[in-house]
């Protein structure tokens, strides 16, 4: 962006039509002078030019414009505010000082401080469930699950946390979860979509393209820090859930040999026999909010399941997307 485009420049159009250099009416206004009695926003102010931030001094210091080559100066009623990300988080260039001096109030945001701001700005800015197909229902657990992920991302030591961990993480990884339930639920005809923990496999891909890692190479990768952050998230809602006292039968269960095993390709009705068989884990599901349809009790189970591996309760044994539970 140019001088001529914010401030205003000789148009040549007009003097090639005949009128001379000294005419008023060459004049080519910028897109400030046009918002005369308004709020002009500039993004990344520093990805402007200095000659550009330089242009900026009378405008906002003695609020008129003056365009080079004539004696006329006109008055503005414009407010004008910018955005720029921290200092040193790219190398495009940064706010001169006297510019910055010239702003009456500086504001520097952050990210949401609770776990309840984060998820209401991503229910707000994901894209709305009433434009799918299907019913979504989203348990409150996986919520808390895709938000805590990025909590753990932001105080991680294995994150550039210079780059910072957005809120655009959590909003992406939330709508890739509801796709893979959705892809589901269309391909078994299922009337209700419901994430469940085998969804989250797709989170591997959708935060490696938003996060940077710290020293990374080949000992380590970057799926493997991912998935760690994801096991992190997942055990601390589990833990606000559940008890371990209280899923001993369960334990006990899954000790005597039994085994069970789930996917993400695996219709919700398949999940109401373990369900049943399995002493402790209904009274379990419960405990996690009302779980009436087969997709929320399927969902709900996987997240007991894995929950318990993570507390070492439980093996865990993947094979070809399908992952299996046992002693």
């Amino acid at each position: 962006m140019s001088i001529a485009d914010i401030i205003g420049e000789i148009d040549p159009i007009k003097v090639a039509e005949g009128r001379y250099l000294a005419d008023e009416e060459t004049i080519h206004y910028g897109l400030i002078p046009r918002t005369n009695r308004g709020i002009f926003a500039i993004n990344e102010l520093p990805d402007l030019t200095e000659k550009v931030q330089v242009g900026l001094f009378n405008l906002m210091e003695e609020k008129d414009v003056q365009i080079k080559g004539y004696k006329i100066r006109l008055p503005l009623d414009v407010m004008i505010v910018a955005s720029a990300n921290p200092e040193d988080y790219t190398s495009r260039g940064r706010i001169i000082t006297p510019l910055k001096d010239r702003f009456d109030v500086q504001i520097r945001t952050h990210y949401p401080r609770t776990l309840q701001d984060e998820i209401a700005i991503m229910e707000q800015e994901a894209v709305s469930l009433e434009q799918r197909s299907l019913a979504v229902r989203v348990p409150q657990f996986m919520k808390e699950i895709i938000a805590n992920m990025t909590f753990e991302a932001r105080k991680s030591n294995e994150i550039n946390q210079s780059s910072g961990v957005s809120v655009r993480v959590t909003i992406n990884n939330y709508e890739s979860m509801i796709s893979n339930a959705e892809k589901r639920a269309l391909r078994l005809r299922e009337s209700e979509v419901v994430p469940r923990i085998s969804d989250l496999h797709c989170l591997l891909a959708s935060t490696s393209g938003k996060i940077e890692m710290e020293y990374m190479g080949e000992d380590r990768k970057e799926d493997e820090v991912v998935q760690k952050l994801l096991n992190r998230a997942i055990v601390k809602v589990f833990d606000q859930c559940f008890a371990m006292t209280g899923l001993q039968k369960v334990v006990e269960y899954f000790n005597s040999g039994w085994g069970v095993e789930v996917s993400d390709g695996m219709p919700s009705k398949d999940y109401l026999e373990g369900i049943k068989e399995i002493p402790g884990l209904k009274e379990a599901i419960r405990a996690v909010g009302p779980v009436e349809s087969p997709a929320l009790m399927a969902s709900a189970t996987e997240f007991i399941l894995e929950g318990l591996h993570l507390h070492q309760k439980l093996n865990k044994e993947v094979e070809g997307g399908r992952v299996t539970y046992g002693k």
